[in-house]
């Protein structure tokens, strides 16, 4: 178990974007928790904020105002290399796009990530991770040779091996099937109900946000309520209502 009881912890946070002609607003003060052993699902109409939001929760937006604290460390008082560290430490990341090396195999580029912070990972421990998404025998096939849904899960693996305190999923369904999207949303809930980490996942999927626990909406980089427990249909009549005030 993390040894603090939230992976997350946002405090006021505030961004501007002033590289236009006008000021755009990316999050307005914001607060909120993710707790360990849950999975929160992030939604809103476009450019309401929840890219911004996952980039501040994971450092690599810097902000206004306010405080970010990841696994119970604040981020405000750390250097570029002990971000660096931290990011590699207590953040995993799950990508749309899967992000994974097309030269390395599934092994190898799941094992990037302790290599890449000076560990020598052990083939046991990397097996392992991706006998947890359900591939150790693919193990030695490339990216090329695996179909979208297991290169997600080779992604997931490679975010889970270094025993992260949040797992950060940005669209993780957006370029799969349904088929493969709800086995990939399966193993997210999976990671939450494990109960070592929080799970935060961007969406635009009411079916993709009703595996959450709670689902936060944003507009305009304001909080704009929540679900608790939620259905699809919910959370797709609260979209609608959102994306006609937004118009």
């Amino acid at each position: 178990m993390t040894v603090t009881q939230f992976g997350v912890e946002l405090r006021s946070v505030a961004k501007t974007y002033r590289s236009g002609p006008e000021p755009v607003v990316g999050l307005d003060r914001v607060s909120l928790d993710f707790p360990v052993g849950t999975f929160t699902a992030i939604m809103g109409p476009s450019g309401s904020g929840k890219s911004t939001l996952l980039r501040a929760a994971a450092g690599l937006e810097a902000i206004d105002s306010g405080t970010v604290l990841v696994g119970g460390t604040e981020l405000g008082g750390l250097g570029d290399r002990e971000l660096t560290v931290l990011r590699r430490e207590k953040i995993g990341f799950v990508f749309q796009s899967f992000n994974l090396l097309p030269s390395l195999t599934a092994a190898q580029n799941v094992a990037l990530p302790l290599k890449l912070s000076g560990r020598r990972p052990k083939r046991s421990e990397v097996l392992a991770a991706l006998e947890s998404v359900g591939l150790a025998d693919r193990a030695r096939h490339r990216p090329g040779e695996l179909s979208g849904g297991q290169q997600q899960r080779v992604a997931i693996a490679r975010a889970l091996i270094s025993r992260p305190a949040v797992v950060l999923a940005d669209e993780p369904t957006g370029a799969l099937d349904t088929k493969s999207g709800r086995e990939v949303l399966g193993l997210l809930r999976a990671l939450a109900d494990d109960g070592d980490r929080a799970v935060v996942m961007v969406t635009h999927d009411p079916v993709a946000a009703s595996y959450a626990d709670r689902v936060v909406f944003l507009t305009d980089g304001r909080l704009a309520g929540s679900l608790e427990a939620p259905t699809a249909e919910q959370v797709a009549a609260r979209m609608t209502s959102l994306e006609a005030v937004a118009c």
